[in-house]
């Protein structure tokens, strides 16, 4: 038997794989848009549940799969029956193109003492559709990529915002850094990720973002309430210092304006004279939200952190179905580079 069968458990959907092909490479080619990332097995953005069937790794176990029984990393997994799977399908992915296309360096601006804010302008007779949360790859070059979460919400795409993070001796943010001048062409590949927000949800939302994860962070939250969303919405933002804050005064705004929103910045390595909350973000969350398993949770921000707060929320007994992460592990997928 050369092709198998996919039952998507909650809503019957079915798409057939063939003998030697990833289910989640699959799913695409046929417009059923699994949750998904880096594609490389890095992050467990496309982690579901293997209800019925059996799989493969041919190319070994995946560092992100998940202790739960039953996980399935559907980017790398091969079926070797057909298999039913428990997941969300994202419906409102399907009609949108990824494209390659090439951009103005419109306007660059030091945030902070270590992140660049990048607007890129596309060609006047282009228009990117994305998703709040996503990203989008910038194509150096050498043909390298780096990974880059859009800051911007889709209504506000006159131009394209990145926050780009410096690393030291990384090819494209010492180039940032560096040498860039505006106005430069750089290429892209658009927009990537399932990290979105689930609009038909009636549950609160919790927004958690270390370092440069606001970016995508700040995404959501404008989408949010651009189309009205009334439903709480509380955002953690963890940083070493207050000078970590590249735009402390864009949350703090939200909150100000909108009685739905509040915003805590949160010090792991607090200035003296610090009047905040200090310690670890994911700490601050258990401490202040006792009902967390009621939640939406979308996490942002480097793979350690990330990791903390999935396993502290769900000592809490949040359900992983109702975490979502953009971790930013994919990069290390596409060679040792930085990512925002």
């Amino acid at each position: 038997m050369s092709d198998f069968q996919v039952t998507i458990e909650s809503n019957g959907q079915q798409f057939t794989v063939h003998k030697g092909e990833a289910i989640l490479d699959a799913a695409l080619h046929q417009n059923v848009i699994l949750p998904y990332g880096c594609r490389s097995g890095s992050c467990g953005s496309c982690a579901v549940t293997l209800v019925e069937g059996e799989v493969e790794y041919p190319f070994g176990i995946p560092g992100a799969m998940p202790d739960e029984e039953g996980a399935c990393l559907t980017c790398q997994a091969q079926p070797l029956s057909d298999v039913t799977i428990r997941a969300e399908v994202l419906e409102t992915i399907e009609e949108i193109e990824v494209k390659a296309l090439p951009c103005k360096l419109e306007h660059m601006e030091q945030l902070c003492h270590d992140v660049m804010g990048l607007h890129l302008k596309l060609p006047d007779s282009q228009r990117l559709r994305f998703l709040a949360g996503q990203y989008l790859d910038i194509i150096l070059p050498n043909g390298h990529r780096r990974a880059f979460s859009i800051a911007n919400a889709p209504h506000d795409d006159e131009v394209i915002e990145l926050h780009v993070r410096y690393v030291s001796g990384g090819e494209f943010t010492e180039t940032v850094f560096n040498s860039l001048q505006e106005k430069t062409i750089l290429r892209i590949e658009a927009p990537l990720g399932s990290f979105i927000l689930r609009e038909h949800s009636d549950r609160p939302m919790l927004f958690v973002a270390g370092g440069t994860g606001f970016a995508p962070i700040k995404a959501m939250v404008e989408h949010a309430l651009y189309v009205g969303e009334k439903r709480p919405m509380k955002i953690y933002w963890g940083v070493r210092s207050s000078r970590d804050l590249y735009l402390p005064d864009m949350p703090q705004k939200w909150a100000d304006e909108n009685a739905n929103v509040e915003f805590v910045p949160v010090l792991s390595e607090p200035d003296e004279g610090w009047q905040g909350r200090s310690g670890f973000v994911h700490e601050a969350v258990v401490e202040d939200i006792e009902d967390i398993a009621d939640y939406d949770v979308y996490m942002a921000g480097p793979p350690v952190m990330v990791e903390a707060c999935a396993n502290a929320f769900a000592d809490k007994g949040l359900s992983r179905d109702h975490m979502y992460s953009d971790v930013f592990e994919y990069a290390a997928a596409k060679e040792k580079q930085e990512v925002s």
